[in-house]
């Protein structure tokens, strides 16, 4: 589905186009990698488009005196000012030798001056395109052992499908966790059978991320779901802790951070960051403090000192969800 980047040397201006954000983020990371592998000591800025000021680029872009090289990653760039999509575009024309420029941008309307403009102006463009059917998403999990090494066969693929759903990430990680656990050279579907007979892992993490993000009846639907099909209670509270705490890591870093360094400073994959700021709109410190409190106490009642942990359960979604708003 990517262009494979290994041993070529990157362009000096890449643009990613596509809002399949998984394939997009490796497309982007391919370039990096290749300038890395072209230039071992080269520094990375890793930026956000709403955040980049006029001048940045020139100044990120500018001869260094010891001749080093410099990566510069822009992402949603969809958000860049006007100002500084000019500036980006005349630079496109006329490129440094020692910067790599990568622009990542969602498609759409909103910052085609960007795209049309890079293009005209000479960028190599990698364009994502969304993966919408049943045989797209087949040929990318069959992909996904291929790059381990692994193969996985035909009605394995499709077990695997049905099990995790069509959301790529949840299946890259599905893969990469049967690739993990399993010693055979082609992954069966009684493997698959075993490994996703509770989908606890895919299952808790859905849970969290629609009741930290105030989806309701979503969350309940998911909870009750799970509990029906044996997942055990404490791996949904620790799925609802996991979440929020990741709230807590982003909410309370350096606002000075930004991008590579934010994820390295929070322990987390940039994606993950950019998902859980996000998720962070309409939470607060006291919500996020009552939040955290209450799967304090379901841990507790889900290890024996309840009665009854789906109700726990349950309560401590209504009030994560409550708290959200709560400032």
């Amino acid at each position: 589905m990517l262009p494979d980047m290994a041993g070529t040397d990157p362009a000096p201006v890449t643009l990613v186009v596509g809002d399949e954000e998984l394939l997009a983020e490796r497309a982007v990371n391919g370039v990096v990698a290749a300038a890395r592998a072209v230039s071992p000591g080269a520094e990375t800025h890793d930026l956000m488009g709403s955040k980049v000021t006029t001048g940045e680029l020139t100044q990120l872009t500018s001869p260094s005196l010891f001749g080093d090289h410099s990566v510069v990653v822009i992402r949603s760039a969809q958000d860049l000012a006007k100002e500084v999509i000019a500036e980006i575009v005349a630079y496109t024309k006329q490129p440094s030798d020692d910067t790599v420029i990568v622009l990542a941008h969602p498609g759409g309307v909103k910052g085609k001056a960007l795209v049309d403009g890079v293009k005209k102006a000479g960028a190599q463009v990698i364009t994502i395109n969304k993966v919408t059917k049943a045989g797209e998403r087949m040929d990318f999990i069959k992909g996904e052992f291929k790059r381990a090494g692994r193969n996985i066969s035909g009605d394995a693929a499709q077990a695997l499908l049905e099990a995790v759903g069509n959301d790529l990430r949840e299946l890259a990680a599905a893969c990469n966790q049967l690739v993990f656990d399993t010693e055979d050279k082609t992954i069966s579907a009684a493997a698959v059978a075993r490994y996703h007979k509770g989908r606890a892992e895919v299952t808790g993490f859905n849970v969290a991320d629609s009741a930290v993000e105030g989806r309701l009846a979503e969350a309940l639907e998911q909870l009750r779901w799970a509990l029906g099909t044996g997942v055990a209670p404490v791996l949904l509270v620790s799925a609802l802790a996991g979440g929020l705490r990741s709230l807590a890591k982003v909410g309370s870093a350096p606002r000075n951070l930004r991008g590579g360094q934010l994820a390295s400073h929070v322990g987390m994959p940039p994606w993950k960051v950019d998902r859980v700021r996000r998720q962070l709109n309409g939470w607060g410190p006291v919500g996020l403090s009552k939040a955290i409190q209450a799967v304090a106490s379901a841990d507790e009642q889900v290890k024996g000192g309840g009665a009854d942990p789906a109700y726990a359960l349950e309560h401590t979604v209504q009030v994560i969800v409550a708290s959200r708003t709560g400032r």
